[in-house]
């Protein structure tokens, strides 16, 4: 199954390109390197597609690259959050770093997942949610502290590991941790979207 969502997603994305025109270009597979080389084909191995999206600027150090795939498949499909709620932490993360290509490639996932839309809505604008689960509020303050205070409180974290867990406390901030990587990349390579597709809102800093 995940197999299949990966395939379906890459080709999905791969039908209506995204580069980076000046800054960390991505590389034609025609001219990669011998490290690019080895690297493609570990990240088609494991994923059944070619090197896509976020993975393309970070093919300028494949190493990272591939070590990042590496968490990728675990933090994204088989966490102790499970799937849905995993894309909503991805979607706050791509928020509140409004990083653009990161929240176009998730918001559809996200809310084929499960979440509802005006969820989506009210996180695309910048707003709380109203209407959420539980776990989806205790998944939210968890997010939004560690990304607004750089830390959690004790009550969010003990709300938090009693619903999740030790390992879901870690799971959630990997995912947190790992599309702020993501985010960071892409942010910082200008990785654009396709044609026609739809910026976020840009906040007050």
């Amino acid at each position: 199954m995940k197999s299949l969502l990966l395939t379906t997603l890459a080709l999905s994305i791969m039908n209506t390109t995204a580069s980076a025109d000046d800054r960390l270009p991505t590389v034609s597979p025609a001219e990669y390197n011998e490290q690019q080389i080895a690297a493609a084909e570990e990240f088609e191995a494991a994923r059944n597609v070619a090197v896509f999206g976020p993975f393309e600027p970070l093919m300028h150090s494949p190493k990272v690259m591939n070590l990042a795939r590496a968490m990728g498949d675990y933090l994204r499909y088989d966490s102790a959050l499970g799937n849905t709620l995993s894309e909503l932490v991805i979607l706050i993360t791509a928020r509140k770093w409004t990083q653009d290509y990161e929240w176009y490639v998730h918001q559809p996932i996200a809310l084929k997942a499960g979440i509802k839309p005006e969820i989506i809505d009210a996180i695309a604008d910048g707003r709380r949610p109203t209407g959420m689960s539980e776990d989806e509020e205790i998944v939210y303050d968890f997010s939004t502290e560690l990304h607004n205070n750089k830390r959690v409180s004790d009550s969010t974290y003990e709300r938090t590991q009693k619903r999740f867990g030790d390992k879901g406390i870690v799971d959630l901030t990997g995912i947190n941790g790992y599309y702020t990587l993501l985010a960071m990349q892409l942010n910082t390579a200008e990785y654009q979207l396709p044609e026609g597709a739809e910026k976020l809102l840009r906040l007050p800093e």
